[in-house]
């Protein structure tokens, strides 16, 4: 697109970028920037696009004492990738051309040398990706799994925050992981069964197909294979791999399920509005005592400076971006006015 700019950089590329030190970011927890050069290390495992609306004259390796523009960082969820919020990023970018977003790909990687992938985890990177691009975040968006990361993001933040951030937590709740009820496609289902298929595919039908005759529905079958790349081809035959670690997968989304993030939100710091987004028609119910402990939280964060807000994007199941686009860019853009 001739009228945006796009910087992407994905694992194992090299950039000047990643080498920047001596960093420290509204975003970033105090613990990191002590740690001088070592905040700027490449974490070699997050890749990202940088979409930049027609107005931004900025890149990271300009003078550090000239600003960067306001900047929305975007997740995606489990089995999800950067590429859900492509569409999404360019249309902000043209409504927005003094903003930029950052779009990151979280999924699971092999270099995490003895740890596990986390939310926590997931969350530092993040971070330390914010802080090697020396943006500082205005606005945070994460779509479920990534909901909980843009959460962790903020409770490992330095405290007070400098400047006001907004975040944007999409059909996802702070706490328990709700499934759907019968017929809905179970996540950890999901999760175990493909980590029963073989790591090479000669087809991608092979795969749909498969999902359908274990109960899987058919959007949901011909999404996940979408996440299938070519790995090698023999002669006029070929084959497909998974662009995620199916290990850190089932990892993920069992830290997904455990971790709880009440706390943070019952007690936010001054200068962080967070935002609930619940699909009208969410695989992933969310319980009655979740809304009114949502509400319960926004009388509490008016009392201390921070906020919480919820709110129902209609005629959207638990894909919001793909579901109503047109209704979540209304929603969002409430957080982009005004800069």
């Amino acid at each position: 697109n001739d009228a945006l700019r796009v910087s992407r950089l994905d694992p194992g590329q090299s950039s000047s970028v990643a080498k920047r030190t001596n960093v420290r970011m509204a975003l970033v927890d105090e613990r990191l920037a002590r740690v001088g050069k070592d905040v700027a290390e490449p974490s070699g495992v997050l890749a990202y696009d940088l979409i930049q609306g027609t107005l931004v004259r900025w890149s990271s390796m300009m003078d550090k004492s000239i600003p960067d523009p306001p900047t929305a960082v975007l997740l995606h969820g489990i089995l999800g990738s950067r590429k859900n919020w492509g569409t999404f990023a360019r249309r902000l970018a043209r409504a927005y051309p003094t903003w930029q977003t950052c779009d990151v790909m979280v999924i699971p990687h092999q270099s995490r040398k003895g740890g596990l992938t986390t939310v926590a985890s997931t969350a530092l990177d993040v971070l330390k990706l914010v802080a090697q691009l020396r943006i500082t975040p205005r606005v945070l968006v994460g779509h479920s799994f990534g909901g909980k990361v843009v959460l962790s993001m903020v409770e490992q933040a330095a405290k007070p925050l400098a400047r006001p951030v907004r975040v944007w937590v999409l059909d996802a709740t702070p706490g328990k992981v709700r499934a759907g009820g019968d017929g809905e496609d179970h996540p950890a289902e999901l999760i175990h069964f493909l980590s029963k298929l073989p790591k090479e595919v000669i087809s991608k039908q092979e795969v749909v197909n498969a999902l359908i005759q274990q109960g899987f529905s058919k959007d949901v079958a011909q999404w996940v294979v979408t996440n299938l790349k070519p790995a090698a081809s023999f002669g006029a035959s070929s084959s497909f791999s998974w662009v995620f670690d199916l290990e850190g997968i089932a990892e993920m989304y069992q830290s997904y399920d455990e971790t709880n993030l009440w706390k943070l939100v019952e007690n936010l710091p001054q200068g962080v509005h967070v935002n609930f987004l619940k699909a009208e028609r969410s695989l992933h119910r969310w319980a009655l005592e979740d809304i009114q402990r949502i509400h319960a939280a926004e009388e509490l964060a008016v009392d201390g400076g921070g906020g919480v807000e919820m709110h129902v994007l209609e005629d959207a199941g638990h894909w919001v971006h793909a579901d109503n686009p047109d209704g979540l860019f209304r929603i969002l853009t409430s957080s982009f006015e005004g800069f």
